[in-house]
């Protein structure tokens, strides 16, 4: 950080401890944003908030809340000798029931890692013969271009390009939040790329349902950093509303053609979260009319149920119940280098960045 940027951080954090030294109590604020986690973490924020401030990390990467069932579906089409399976570099070491798809690309599976769904069009021109499945797990943020690719399939005839949807919707993942009693939070960091696609209005029922603040947040060390003074001004003042400190980006309406594509392939659905259950309406599934590109309607496949027993409780871990240095795995039977649970698999999973920034090495504004 530049001489500059220390000053304005440091008259941000005397503000911060300045709001919070009124307080009778301990107030926690949750991030629900992988790209956030990592950055509060790399910045070294949690080293210099004050004591009565916590920031607790939720559901925030995708990768660490998809469940075993599709990653068990993912791993029986990738068997199959007509499919060529392209997906996320993440994704491979995430943990099925019984393997992963690192797991089956070491044992002959064509799995292709992709930086965009769209680079998936040209697998499937160059392998006609194959049938082309994309794994489409993200958020708000990576959807539309998911539902763009389906589109775009169409408008060039490629008929062997599939998606396995597993995209999953945010506000109801922090409904289910607000609604867990096991879950005690006193606001949110609101996930900026995810705005930038929803807009603010969206988070809006946070603040006049639950009566808690919440703070769309940018990612550099003053752009969280402003946001938190935020909350910490709200919480003084007894208020709760939705604030945008992403203005540069975020806008109130956000992206009204993302949008527009997102809901022409795809529909809101009840969806599983890895750790989590079932929530309401948190998912997306493609469209009847674009059923002729989803996989399970194309070539359906019947999986086993199979429930695989861990001590991991990344579940915990991502609704802000447990820190990963409470669970029993953590830093032990469970590395970067071989994860027993998604939390640990992800560059933002929760886990992943606490053993890599959490141990205590790195100074603010580094």
């Amino acid at each position: 950080m530049t001489e500059a940027e220390q000053k304005a951080a440091q008259e941000l954090l005397d503000e911060i401890a300045g709001l919070s030294r009124g307080w009778k109590r301990k107030h926690r604020f949750m991030e629900v944003c992988g790209t956030h986690t990592v950055s509060i973490f790399r910045a070294g924020l949690r080293q210099v908030l004050p004591e009565a401030v916590e920031l607790v990390s939720g559901p925030g990467c995708p990768v660490c809340v998809t469940p075993d069932s599709y990653m068990d579906r993912a791993i029986a089409y990738a068997r199959r000798e007509d499919v060529i399976l392209v997906t996320f570099g993440d994704m491979l070491k995430v943990p099925g029931s019984s393997s992963s798809l690192g797991e089956e690309q070491a044992a002959g599976a064509d799995i292709r890692i992709v930086y965009s769904p769209l680079d998936s069009l040209q697998v499937a021109r160059e392998n006609p013969g194959k049938k082309v499945v994309f794994l489409a797990v993200g958020f708000e943020t990576t959807a539309p271009t998911a539902a763009a690719t389906v589109l775009e399939a169409g408008r060039q005839g490629i008929g062997n390009l599939y998606m396995l949807s597993a995209q999953k919707l945010v506000p109801p993942a922090l409904r289910m939040l607000m609604s867990d009693p096991e879950v005690h939070v006193d606001g949110f960091l609101l996930p900026g790329h995810v705005a930038v696609v929803t807009g603010t209005e969206v988070f809006r029922f946070v603040a006049e349902e639950y009566h808690l603040p919440g703070v769309v947040a940018g990612f550099g060390p003053l752009e969280l950093l402003r946001a938190l003074c935020r909350l910490c001004r709200q919480v003084t003042a007894g208020e709760a509303r939705i604030e945008n400190e992403y203005g540069s980006v975020v806008r109130t309406e956000g992206n009204p053609h993302s949008r527009e594509i997102l809901e022409h392939v795809y529909e809101p659905v009840d969806a599983e979260w890895r750790g989590i259950g079932t929530i309401p309406l948190s998912g997306l599934q493609m469209r009847k009319e674009q059923e002729r590109f989803d996989i399970e309607a194309v070539l359906p496949i019947v999986v086993p149920s199979r429930q695989r027993k861990s001590a991991c409780r990344c579940g915990e871990v991502l609704r802000g119940i447990v820190t990963p240095r409470e669970c029993p795995l953590f830093g032990k039977a469970c590395l970067p280098t071989h994860a027993v649970g998604p939390c640990m698999v992800s560059v933002e999973g929760v886990c992943a960045a606490w053993y890599k920034y959490g141990q205590g090495k790195f100074r603010f504004g580094q």
